[in-house]
């Protein structure tokens, strides 16, 4: 049996979903899923730039990065590598070097549940690195590990083919069948805020909708 179990990425999601949905915040796109779907405990170390893209998921052994490697055979352009360590923190399974690896493949960004090494280093660069913690403590390469099926990181279920996006608030994916329905809504709903802004700018910001927040509350 061999070491790392390998599976075909999925179709990438179409460019032009990609292009406009690297124009939505996160917190936009997190509204339109009831607010109950996104990321936690991880944080992103890159210079803040928007990350979207086609999930290639890699689980790994905690602190072993041997199917991370073989997951360059089968990323490309515009993929995100989704990685899921189980959050352990006792090996960096990632650093400056296989970042850098990962960004001049053209790689749109890397996922980890797990540590990463090398800070500095990432934070200087705008490709987009989000990891569960740091260690100095590099790692191993002995395996198992698999590549391209479901896996989970800081709380979400991501499974190959999947869309990720990302910026400073966090991360969210999502089907590829849901994206068009997210973007119209939360285009919506980014024209209301801009309505709200406005409002605030010119001194009318109508506050009465509190009254009926406050009247629904059970106290």
């Amino acid at each position: 049996m061999a070491a790392i179990e390998l599976h075909p990425s999925a179709p990438q999601v179409d460019a032009a979903i990609i292009a406009k949905l690297k124009t939505i915040p996160v917190a936009l796109l997190s509204d339109q899923f009831r607010r109950n779907r996104g990321s936690r405990g991880l944080t992103p170390y890159h210079s803040p730039a928007p990350m979207v893209g086609t999930a290639v998921t890699i689980k790994t052994r905690g602190g072993d990065n041997l199917a991370i490697l073989r997951a360059y055979d089968v990323c490309r352009p515009g993929d995100i590598m989704v990685i899921d360590a189980e959050g352990d923190l006792s090996n960096a399974l990632v650093g400056g070097i296989m970042s850098f690896a990962a960004a001049q493949m053209g790689l749109a960004g890397m996922v980890l549940d797990g540590a990463i090494r090398d800070v500095a280093e990432i934070r200087e660069r705008t490709f987009p690195v989000y990891a569960r913690g740091v260690t100095h403590r590099g790692p191993y390469k002995d395996g198992p590990g698999a590549i391209n099926i479901p896996v989970t990181v800081g709380g979400l279920v991501v499974r190959p083919g999947d869309i990720i996006v990302g910026d400073q608030d966090g991360l969210l994916c999502f089907a590829p069948d849901e994206a068009q329905e997210a973007i119209e809504k939360a285009m919506k709903q980014h024209a209301a805020e801009e309505a709200t802004m406005a409002a605030i700018r010119e001194g009318r910001w109508d506050r009465s909708f509190v009254d009926g927040l406050e009247a629904r509350c059970n106290n």
